[in-house]
């Protein structure tokens, strides 16, 4: 029995001190400043704008693509500017389709708007360097994915229309064996190597892609096809200083919140209150960490979430205690009540905690991005809060299992 009760010490202390060597690490990692935390566009400044998509001229079965089409050649456009973390995301149903983009960080956003403005423009080209041919865009109908009959692996399929036939006919007659480049908005999408004269306008394009890669290219092919002029209706600029205040703020709030719950654990918790700060100041460690190193776009709402998280961080230390002291008041010893409390309080944890991180998952997924900033910070949250109370927190307490300290009936109680 005491054999038993040395290995379960030891392997406690095992487990805090590899728990102490992670916090220590986060830490370090926090608070270096080679790699700052990444701000997003309320707290650094920007532009906010959103286009809405004319599809009047494309068919209802190709709105789809043209859009998500779009959406990467308006991505590859914004990296222009050398903004981190820009957001491109579509939003709305049927033929009402809105392009949002928010390039966080001191940018001109007059040229921002012109360049994002402008109709995709796809040309192909021919010879070494590459020349522009009078094949562009307008006469391309339609791309699309397909599979080799023989190989199954994922192709891309191009038609042309009539007048485009014949000029992708003469192009193929004299690059036989020769690069054909295809570019969208200057930037090249793939140099098939044409094998032979094509006539009838329709081709190939092959290259062992995945079918994550022919979708793209299809799509891309599109974009530059299909007619999608977007046009400007709302443009938000957010300047860096309201931006700076508002982190100040929300920094000072979060900080007096958590003290304040700091002090409440102690007050109504007594030492099993300690146990809780240790636990919460770890957390703290991790999720911070966690935010540089993925990184998480940190954003007014996303602050929001992560101080929520804190209040969700300490709820399942308050079941736990709370049913630790129901048993300590009924006379179990200290290592019986510690593993009752656990055993009783988890139902009540988990179920909490799982209804609350499908809520964050429905926000995440259906959300614009603020509310998505808010979903992922709280759900990392709660996940981060079961780790720490019931890992850390229990270690924590196993340590003074069987110890004098346990039988002070007034540090638990």
């Amino acid at each position: 029995m005491l054999g038993n009760c040395d290995m379960r010490k030891g392997k406690t202390f095992i487990i805090l001190a590899l728990v102490l060597l992670a916090g220590i690490a986060a830490g370090y990692f926090v608070y270096q400043q080679a790699r700052p935390f990444q701000l997003g566009l309320d707290l650094q400044g920007g532009v906010h704008l959103v286009y809405e998509a004319d599809t009047s001229q494309i068919p209802q079965s190709d709105v789809d693509s043209a859009v998500e089409g779009l959406r990467d050649v308006i991505e590859r456009r914004v990296n222009f500017f050398g903004v981190k973390e820009p957001l491109v995301q579509t939003e709305g149903r049927g033929e009402k389709r809105r392009l949002i983009v928010e390039l966080a960080g001191v940018i001109d956003p007059k040229q921002a708007v012109e360049l994002i403005g402008l109709t995709p423009y796809l040309e192909f080209g021919e010879g070494d360097p590459f020349q522009a041919t009078p094949l562009t865009g307008r006469y391309l109908k339609k791309a699309e994915i397909a599979f080799d009959n023989v190989t199954n692996e994922p192709i891309v399929t191009i038609q042309f229309n009539d007048e485009g036939a014949k000029l992708f006919e003469e192009i193929t007659e004299r690059n036989i064996g020769k690069p054909l480049a295809i570019f969208l908005d200057g930037q090249i999408l793939s140099a098939p190597i044409v094998q032979d004269k094509i006539s009838g306008g329709s081709a190939q394009i092959t290259g062992r892609f995945t079918r994550q890669e022919a979708q793209e290219i299809a799509r891309n092919l599109n974009a530059g096809a299909l007619p999608l002029p977007i046009t400007l209706i709302s443009q938000q600029n957010v300047g860096a200083t309201l931006g700076v205040e508002s982190l100040k703020l929300s920094l000072r709030a979060g900080l007096l919140g958590f003290l304040g719950v700091l002090l409440f654990m102690i007050v109504f918790y007594r030492f099993l209150g300690v146990f809780a700060v240790l636990s919460l100041l770890l957390y703290a460690l991790f999720i911070l960490a966690l935010f540089k190193f993925i990184p998480v776009t940190l954003t007014l709402a996303g602050i929001a979430g992560f101080i929520l998280s804190l209040g969700m961080a300490v709820d399942a230390n308050i079941l736990i205690f709370s049913r630790m002291k129901e048993e300590l008041k009924e006379g179990r010893s200290f290592a019986g009540s510690l593993e009752e409390g656990f055993r009783r309080a988890w139902p009540s944890i988990r179920d909490g905690n799982i209804t609350t991180l499908l809520v964050g998952v429905i926000l995440f997924w259906f959300g614009s991005s603020f509310v998505q900033g808010f979903a992922l910070t709280l759900s990392i949250g709660i996940l981060m809060s079961m780790f720490t109370a019931l890992i850390v927190t229990r270690n924590l307490l196993n340590l003074f299992a069987g110890t004098r300290l346990s039988n002070i009936s007034w540090l638990w109680k």
